[in-house]
């Protein structure tokens, strides 16, 4: 009996074991499944990484021709703000491979790569703003572009595209037989060109505001596509330059690890600031859009300033009173994300504020074109009738002629009439009509057809000036 009451708890046990067994199994495959899915080293070749990511570094001849004519296509499509050609110049321009070579040598210590990098990539940048400058110079449109405006400041999404579109370069270079379509996506994807385009229109209309941000934005896609660079290098384990003097080693070593560290250190505080400023903005757009809500007054314009912390909403409509004010600043308050900010509410009577000279020019311009387009047929259904008022004043004007003394005046001034006579004829189009003042002459037989044309021509001349017709018409009986 004590066997039997045995038996259940070791197949029990027998059972758990083999439940534990099949899920390490299964745990083992998934696990050898994601590690081949994702492991990139058995197929990089590390010898011919480096080979081809020095090769791209040189910068003379055929690249610098190549440069400047994608600099003049660039420039071209952001002048004339054509996206499809701003595209095709980034896929031909040469700007990516320095940059790419800055990241490789200072995560293999090589720092006479390191130096063939910057300079080749200075020469790259001088010779690329030097271009764009001379093409905005004598181009004939000057106006700011979207295109070019899309590039005057950096955001946080451009520092994300930076990141991942340089690990997605490097890691397409390192693989066996290069993904060429992964390289031009990225060319495209990271946009170095049109920055540095941006920056020679900024040079050209002597904008600083537009060279410096533009300006900005190139150095930050540069320095993370080159940090994407060294992180890849870093762990797929590039084999470091070594040198014969243990002294000039060491010092390589250190000087190579002091510049990634200084690279390094700026560019996380920079996406910070910047991640913390697109933060800053959103929820500012979310607060005005969900927040700041009153019937018969409507949001026309809303600003942010991250570095002051402000907020500025301009209002027009409805006079929003001042406890719906203060319910806005206590939400304000609420909100993590915008606890310190200074809202400044702008409404129309707000003299001290001066409302109507903050507004910009441009939403200024925007409202007066709502006006216009919701008013336009009103507009043309007026002009419709002050025509028509018109035609109806000039019939009446004829209408009231005074045609006995007329008469009497032409009999005097012209002998071969023999009869006169006048009326008001309707004409049609069939899609609007006509009144016209009509002028019956019957001339004595005896005058020749010259004569009568010639006659006829004074006659409505001086009936036109007498009496102010527009037009008229003579007949003959």
């Amino acid at each position: 009996m004590e066997n039997k009451s045995q038996n259940p708890e070791a197949e029990g046990s027998a059972s758990n074991e083999a439940v534990r067994r099949d899920a390490k199994s299964l745990f083992k495959s998934g696990r050898t499944f994601l590690s081949e899915l994702l492991d990139i080293r058995s197929d990089t070749d590390r010898d011919s990484t480096i080979e081809a990511v020095k090769k791209d570094i040189s910068f003379k001849g055929h690249n610098a021709w190549i440069l400047i004519f994608s600099i003049f296509v660039a420039s071209i499509g952001l002048n004339v703000s054509s996206t499809a050609v701003v595209i095709g110049a980034m896929l031909i321009s040469p700007l990516m491979g320095p940059i790419v070579g800055i990241g490789l040598s200072l995560a293999i210590n090589d720092i006479e790569t390191l130096k063939r990098s910057l300079i080749n990539l200075a020469v790259m940048i001088i010779l690329s703003v030097l271009t764009a400058t001379l093409y905005f110079a004598v181009s004939p449109i000057s106006e700011l572009t979207p295109e070019l405006e899309a590039r005057t400041y950096p955001t946080i999404l451009d520092v994300l595209v930076a990141i991942f579109g340089g690990l997605a370069l490097i890691v397409a270079k390192t693989k066996k037989g290069t993904i060429a379509s992964v390289i031009f996506g990225v060319a495209i994807a990271t946009a170095l060109m049109p920055p540095l385009c941006t920056v020679g229109y900024g040079l050209a209309m002597g904008e600083w505001q537009y060279y410096a941000g533009a300006f900005y934005l190139f150095s930050i896609n540069a320095v993370f596509i080159a940090l994407s660079t060294f992180i890849v290098a870093k762990f797929l384990s590039f084999p470091m330059v070594k040198y014969a003097n243990s002294r000039r080693r060491r010092f390589v070593t250190q000087m190579a690890s002091l510049i990634a560290l200084i690279v390094m250190i700026p560019s996380l505080y920079l996406f910070y600031k910047l991640y913390k400023e697109q933060v800053f903005t959103s929820a500012t757009k979310d607060y005005v859009t969900n927040i700041i809500r009153y019937e018969g007054a409507e949001v026309v314009k809303f600003s942010q300033d991250y570095k002051s912390k402000r907020i500025d909403v301009y209002l027009i409509g409805a006079l929003v009173p001042k406890d719906k004010i203060n319910e806005w600043y206590s939400k304000l308050t609420e909100d993590n994300l915008l606890s310190e900010a200074q809202l400044k509410i702008h409404q129309g009577s707000d003299q001290s504020s001066q409302m109507a000279e903050q507004l910009s020019s441009a939403v200024k311009s925007g409202i007066l074109e709502d006006l216009y387009v919701n008013n336009q047929q009103a507009l043309s259904d007026k002009n419709q009738q002050i025509k028509l008022l018109e035609e109806e004043l000039t019939r009446l004007k004829a209408s009231a002629l005074p045609f006995s003394s007329l008469s009497q005046e032409v009999h005097i001034n012209y002998d071969d009439i023999d009869r006169f006579g006048f009326s008001n004829t309707i004409n049609t189009n069939f899609e609007k009509s006509d009144t016209i003042p009509t002028f019956m002459v019957a001339w004595k037989s005896s005058l020749s057809e010259s004569s009568k044309r010639k006659e006829e021509t004074k006659l409505k001349a001086w009936l036109k000036l007498k009496y102010k017709l527009d037009t008229l018409a003579i007949a003959r009986y």
